[in-house]
């Protein structure tokens, strides 16, 4: 018989091991035709026991742990982005393609807008400017103007100015193709409230009024091409509209051209709206400081409001009607109705 150093009284030792003494099992499997596969770890496995399900986890899929609930995060946003519609805002222009803040509150008399005497002698073989066939239109009216009914509230935060406005039509001037007078007033409203006209400034602010008792701070004033004429100038023959500050000595009136309101201009290639809320936009950025025009900044880009889009969007045309403001550099922008456009 055998002698068992671990029998002992009728009982059973347990026979110690380690890593130096023969071992009791093999590490590889005599019977596999290949050079032998390693048998399992019995301590690895213990140790495996003791981690955590995190632990496992990880020693398990490795980096697979880490990319699995990454992918899980990004499927489920994907999958809301495509119920909801929803989608990585762009970001908004800061100060939107104009240059600077305006001059609120400037003492001037100086009419701004119109075709200034930059040029000599009008090249009528230049497109640009010319006023584009299409629907009837007033030619001259009474040069008196009566208040189209109809207020709004304060729209914009108005930190520095708070304006206030009246929307006007020429008597003798006949909107009925147009959609009346209220047609002009509610586009000049709209386009005077939406967020990506000055009020994105928080400087500006907008009220409506109809009150004759009060005088506003400007007139948007839809007017016939004589009456435009004799209120802005006609130095060169276009047909134009123009911010007038001092009208018959105290009327501060943005004049509204009805030819171009009717038929607008060969180089905007917006639509007929479009080009109605840019006509708006720029005389009343005109009317609330910005005194000066704009050029293309940056080829291909969209025309600051403040270019004058109803002559050219090219700075090379607008140089020729506007020297002093504009280089004739060879950039061309894309139309553009808005001061901030992705507002």
């Amino acid at each position: 018989m055998t002698y068992d150093p671990g029998r002992r009284g009728g009982g059973r030792q347990p026979v110690l091991r380690n890593e130096w003494r023969e071992p009791l099992r093999a590490q590889r499997d005599p019977l596999t035709g290949d050079g032998g596969r390693l048998r399992s770890n019995r301590d690895e496995h213990q140790q495996l026991r003791k981690q955590s399900w995190l632990g496992r986890f990880v020693s398990t899929y490795g980096w697979r742990a880490y990319a699995l609930p990454i992918l899980a995060v990004i499927t489920v946003l994907v999958i809301y982005q495509t119920l909801t519609g929803t989608t990585a805002s762009e970001p908004a222009y800061a100060d939107g393609p104009v240059q600077g803040p305006p001059t609120i509150g400037v003492a001037s008399k100086a009419i701004i807008g119109a075709p200034p005497k930059g040029m000599t002698q009008f090249d009528a073989n230049l497109p640009t400017g010319i006023l584009p066939d299409g629907g009837p239109f007033t030619e001259s009216g009474a040069n008196t103007w009566h208040v189209v009914p109809g207020t709004s509230p304060k729209v914009g935060e108005g930190t520095t100015k708070s304006f206030t406005y009246t929307v006007e039509v020429e008597d003798g001037v006949d909107t009925t193709a147009l959609g009346g007078d209220e047609a002009f007033a509610r586009m000049v409203s709209e386009t005077l409230t939406n967020p990506k006209s000055w009020t994105h400034n928080p400087q500006i602010a907008f009220t409506r009024i109809d009150d004759p008792a009060q005088t506003p701070d400007f007139r948007v004033s839809l007017s016939s091409p004589m009456t435009v004429r004799e209120g802005c100038g006609y130095d060169i023959p276009l047909e134009a509209s123009c911010y007038n500050p001092a009208y018959l000595n105290d009327q501060s009136r943005v004049f509204v051209n009805e030819a171009r309101w009717v038929r607008g201009a060969v180089p905007f290639q917006g639509d007929i709206g479009s080009y109605r809320q840019y006509l708006i936009n720029h005389e009343v950025g005109h009317a609330i400081g910005y005194q000066k025009h704009e050029p293309c900044a940056e080829n291909g880009a969209l025309a600051p409001v403040m270019m004058q889009q109803t002559f050219s969007t090219n700075n090379d045309d607008d140089a020729r009607f506007d020297p002093e403001s504009v280089q004739a550099d060879g950039k061309t922008c894309r139309f553009n109705p808005w001061p901030y456009p992705i507002a």
